[in-house]
């Protein structure tokens, strides 16, 4: 399976203490399968904190799905496990990974999805209603890796200015 990686700066191996606490699925290595996607953050990446946009193209070899790694996979459209998942992963309140998955797919929460996990937050609505609202935006998929054992079944194959 090939999957994608945007960012500012090509890499010569994967290194899962750099990069943001507080994302989607915790703190590690993210890719998706949307070419177009991970070059929009590319570029945003190159806007924000310098460099050049660049586009990494990996090879995920598929046993990691059926090895004795720990995988979890959301639906691809927002469900309540997802929101209370991306939501508890996204609190800055806390320092400690809430999961011990290697490998979590899933969609990304985009502004629409942060709009909605605020409401919720602030109790405007139920995590049901939120996830409800969310069901017929069409969201682009990640897949996170969160442990060296589950960045070991990707190899890298292209790099690319974009």
């Amino acid at each position: 399976m090939i999957l994608y990686h945007g960012t500012n700066a090509d890499f010569d191996s994967i290194n899962l203490t750099i990069g943001l606490r507080h994302k989607d699925f915790g703190w590690g290595f993210y890719l998706t399968p949307d070419r177009q996607t991970a070059i929009r953050m590319a570029q945003k990446k190159a806007r924000l904190f310098g460099g050049v946009p660049t586009l990494i193209t990996f090879e995920l070899d598929e046993a990691a799905l059926n090895s004795d790694l720990k995988v979890k996979v959301f639906p691809e459209k927002a469900c309540v496990e997802w929101l209370l998942f991306v939501d508890a992963n996204r609190d800055r309140q806390n320092d400690k990974p809430i999961h011990d998955y290697d490998i979590v797919i899933g969609p990304i929460a985009d502004d629409g999805v942060v709009l909605q996990l605020t409401n919720y937050r602030q109790g405007i609505y139920s995590p049901e209603e939120a996830a409800r609202l969310l069901q017929d935006r069409y969201l682009d998929q990640q897949y996170y890796f969160g442990t060296e054992r589950a960045v070991h079944f990707l190899r890298k194959t292209k790099v690319e200015n974009v």
